[in-house]
């Protein structure tokens, strides 16, 4: 057991070739020491277990080595590269300012820079995790970084550029490292399995690919994890059972259950998944970032965009053809929205069954939530085409107020007469909306009723005389009881009657500009319909103007004052204040 060694250490790159998914920095540094030109302070920064400090050791050597490879790889057989293999170098030293970040080590180190190299070229000083120092090491290091002796070279490794303060980074060449992607750990996985004859197959290397998060070195440590737990023979089932990974076959099943409208499986699976300890949030989190690959997978051209082995590609493939786009973005956004409100759910468990509900709701809607049929009692659309094709004239007889739900009866079939229109204002979706709520759609349906109305002066029609068009002014009130500001306006406006042209034009008055083009715009020809059809008589129009302001009573607002109005208006009200002693 004393001579087992992890992973991570035995197959960490000593050579520019085996530095893996850091190909420009590698090939920047190369040339730089073929060209001689050497900067005297570099800083690596980037996630970790990217190869930051393998990479600088390996610069490191290079830059020292007396027979380097045509590549500028160290040899690893001369006495720089054997001594500091063996850890006797003098000439490539590593600090850890985690542990050193005080005044006195920087101090200590600006001593030991003045030393001239043993063997080679240069003093190579490779600092790990250099944001670690404290501000005023920071500043007892900027001289001797800036100006150091002929033979030195500092090589500043850290996972967290932004902790540098500005001054040291602009003494610098920085180098930015990026992730590993998960082709590169996968095929770095299969070499090092290899050599261990280890049988894993694609889709478990994937795993550990994908839950390294682009780091090598969490990768190689996962997978010595896995062969201890599996042994030599590793397989799919045993990596997500060590790992505590969500296997893709619950996505896969509940985007079937989505296309099914099959919301009980779905939430049986649900319950499967929670059975074993996972996290809702993370279970929601995997169906989101299963359905983007779907998209990715069924769109030409971004295959690139997939990490995953032939053998599940294939499988994605097939389940996005039978997705649409649509599909696949209304299902994303329901994704998106639990995952935000997980945190803020009371219930966390329906929150996530709501969202499958949802799911499995996208492509066909469930029995409780599709439109009952219309009843026989209710109007239908074709009411008004009939109405207009036939135009039946009825008896004359006496002028009685309409029904709230207007039925047109077949009469048989007389001189012409005018029609009364169906009233579209008795429909259920009329009654519920007010004058106090205007909304475009409303305004849109007002419109296409007023293109429809026809208007019709029929000769024998009798003209009414004032008194009879007064008294059924308050019945035209009534029948907007529905638009309570509407009948007020209408109930309580002075009006004036003229005669013109053989017709009986009455004229209300509004008390406000905005009022009155809100009437003219959307409501008057079906003022105009409905009195004609209260009269009995077509031989009627209406007009409506703001009545004058001088004519216009003042609106009183304090208690007091409407008081003091009402007292003036009813002397018996003053008397009674007078009696009881009230204030005025």
């Amino acid at each position: 057991m004393s001579d087992y060694i992890v992973s991570a250490r035995k197959y960490r790159p000593d050579s520019f070739e085996t530095l893996i998914g850091q190909d420009m920095i590698a090939r920047t540094l190369k040339n730089s020491i073929l060209r001689g030109q050497l900067a005297h302070a570099y800083l690596f920064c980037g996630p970790r277990g990217v190869g930051k400090t393998s990479t600088a050791r390996i610069f490191a050597k290079a830059i020292n080595c007396s027979n380097p490879t045509a590549d500028m790889d160290p040899c690893g057989q001369c006495e720089s590269c054997l001594s500091f293999a063996e850890g006797r170098s003098y000439c490539i030293r590593e600090l850890d300012a985690a542990s050193n970040n005080g005044v006195d080590d920087i101090k200590a180190l600006m001593d030991q820079v003045q030393i001239p190299p043993q063997v080679g070229r240069y003093s190579v000083y490779i600092i790990d995790e250099v944001h670690m120092l404290s501000q005023s090491a920071f500043n007892a290091f900027l001289k001797t970084l800036e100006e150091p002796p002929a033979h030195a070279i500092f090589i500043l490794c850290t996972t967290e550029k932004h902790k540098i303060i500005p001054t040291i980074l602009s003494r610098c060449q920085t180098y930015d490292f990026n992730r590993i992607s998960v082709p590169d750990i996968v095929m770095n996985l299969r070499s090092i399995a290899t050599k261990e004859n280890v049988a894993i197959d694609d889709e478990s290397l994937h795993v550990i690919a994908r839950k390294a998060d682009g780091a090598m070195r969490d990768a190689l440590t996962i997978f010595d994890q896995t062969v201890a737990f599996c042994g030599t023979e590793v397989h799919y089932e045993d990596v997500i059972r060590n790992l505590n990974v969500l296997d893709y076959e619950y996505d896969f099943k509940i985007v079937d259950a989505a296309l099914k409208g099959d919301y009980k499986s779905a939430f049986l699976l649900l319950d499967e998944v929670l059975a074993k300890g996972f996290n809702a949030q993370y279970f929601i989190s995997s169906v989101g970032e299963h359905l983007r690959d779907l998209l990715v997978s069924r769109t030409g051209g971004l295959e690139g965009l997939l990490d995953f082995p032939d053998s599940l590609r294939r499988r994605y493939v097939q389940q996005a053809e039978q997705c649409s786009v649509k599909f696949i973005y209304d299902a994303l956004a329901v994704t998106t929205a639990c995952e935000a409100g997980y945190k803020a759910a009371a219930n966390q468990r329906l929150h996530i069954e709501f969202a499958l509900m949802k799911l499995c709701f996208l492509n066909a809607a469930p029995e409780a939530t599709r439109p009952a049929a219309v009843p026989a009692s209710q109007p239908v659309s074709a009411q008004p085409a009939v109405a207009q094709a036939a135009r039946p004239a009825p008896a004359p007889q006496p002028v009685q107020k309409p029904d709230p739900v207007p039925q047109p009866a077949v009469q048989p079939a007389a001189a012409p007469a005018p029609q009364p229109v169906p009233q579209p204002a008795a429909t259920p979706s009329r009654v519920r909306r007010t004058a106090a709520s205007i909304s475009l759609g409303s305004m849109l349906a007002e419109a296409g009723e007023r293109q429809g109305v026809e208007t019709e002066v029929k000769s024998e029609d009798p003209l009414l005389t004032d008194e009879q068009i007064k008294q059924k002014w308050p019945e035209l009130g009534e029948r907007f009881a529905s638009r309570p500001r509407l009948a007020s306006a209408i109930s309580n406006a002075k009006i004036e009657i003229r005669e013109e042209n053989g017709l009986k034009i009455v004229k209300f008055f509004v008390l406000s500009d905005a009022q009155s083009d809100w009437i003219k715009s959307t409501m008057l020809t079906r003022l105009q319909e409905e009195f004609k059809q209260i009269a009995g008589s077509s031989k009627l129009g209406i007009e409506v103007d703001v009545l004058p302001q001088e004519e216009q009573k003042p609106v009183v607002y304090l208690e007091k004052d409407k008081a003091k109005r009402m007292m003036v208006e009813n002397p018996e009200v003053a008397l009674l204040v007078q009696d009881l002693g009230l204030d005025a």
